[in-house]
């Protein structure tokens, strides 16, 4: 079984020392120095997005699609929370099939290099790894300091074979359970706590740069005055976080939710609203995909047709499209640049 490992007073001190002044700000002072995703003039959408394509609808009761993650054969993979289940695209044949039920509200999903699927079970407090081949469940991490995560939501991986995964709670943070937080599972299975709030309010969407020298954590949480806005971490050799700061701000509009990364380290981010829902979020930021250069500036846009635009993952040919779940949907959007290749142990 995994197991965790404590901060030790100098350590967290020291973390959140260097985690820097942006971090711990409120969401409207930390962000006042980066971009701002007001001003959508002047973008090269097309240099980097084709049209957008409508592959899937899912006919579930309940729907909020999220989660999209691909296999080495193409097929998607994508997951409907309230009714926790996973559904799978096959690109040959182009049909939508349930891939699992019973998901326990599973959320984010990653394909691990070794092909075995990494999933975010939200309801479960937990984060596992799933043999395709024999459909075994293998619990990665279920706590911390003996308390239970809040829920699991997204997770990557880096070039060493360590998970990173976000998890938050809803608004407030229950009693019982571990604040909304960041952490890391190492190849030894041991769990470290690298961000935790206040630091981070809600972190979301999570990915690593592909020289695996940055941690990019989006943060959105829906009340006033907090972080809407994509965070960017110096990733150490060791797997800790340092120098945290702003790379751009979705304030006052709803924030990214989840994104990827192609290989020039543009981050492509699913966030906005066609229109308001009970939160303080405006419609500054319109819905769709986002294109983000490494630098904070915002480089192009295409708008999807529905909300609630949530997550986006690089699949198919050359890596060169861009599969986004959105409201009841399955989209695929053409992408100019190829995505991030996934870690190869020995390469």
């Amino acid at each position: 079984m995994p197991f965790t490992r404590h901060l030790s007073r100098r350590r967290f001190l020291r973390d959140v020392s260097t985690t820097g002044l942006a971090a711990s700000m409120s969401g409207t002072q930390a962000a006042s120095a980066a971009t701002k995703v007001t001003d959508y003039s002047g973008l090269q959408t097309d240099r980097y997005l084709g049209k957008v394509e409508s592959l899937a609808k899912v006919k579930d009761d309940e729907v909020f699609t999220e989660g999209p993650a691909v296999d080495a054969a193409g097929n998607v993979l994508f997951t409907n929370v309230p009714v926790s289940r996973i559904h799978k695209w096959n690109p040959r044949t182009r049909k939508l099939s349930v891939y699992r039920d019973s998901t326990n509200e599973t959320n984010g999903l990653y394909f691990a290099p070794d092909g075995s699927l990494l999933a975010c079970e939200g309801s479960a407090a937990r984060v596992t790894r799933t043999n395709v081949g024999t459909g075994k469940i293998e619990v990665l991490a279920e706590g911390f300091m003996g308390k239970p995560f809040a829920k699991p939501n997204d997770l990557c991986m880096d070039g060493k074979g360590r998970i990173y995964f976000t998890s938050r709670s809803s608004v407030d943070d229950p009693a019982g359970e571990n604040v909304k937080a960041v952490y890391r599972i190492d190849p030894d299975g041991s769990v470290d706590q690298i961000l935790a709030f206040p630091e981070v309010h809600m972190p979301n969407g999570i990915v690593t740069s592909p020289d695996n020298s940055k941690l990019y954590v989006i943060e959105a949480h829906p009340d006033a005055d907090h972080h809407r806005d994509i965070r960017v971490y110096d990733l150490n050799g060791d797997g800790s976080v340092s120098n945290g700061r702003v790379l751009i701000d979705f304030y006052p509009g709803r924030s990214g939710d989840g994104m990827c990364i192609d290989s020039m380290g543009n981050l492509y981010v699913a966030a906005g609203l066609h229109k308001t829902r009970e939160t303080s979020e405006t419609l500054d930021t319109k819905p769709g995909i986002h294109v983000i250069s490494p630098e904070g500036k915002l480089l192009a846009y295409r708008e999807t047709p529905e909300d609630t635009i949530t997550n986006c993952t690089f699949g198919g040919a050359g890596l060169k499209s861009l599969y986004v779940a959105c409201g009841t949907l399955l989209l695929r959007i053409p992408a100019r640049i190829p995505g991030k290749s996934t870690y190869r142990p020995g390469v």
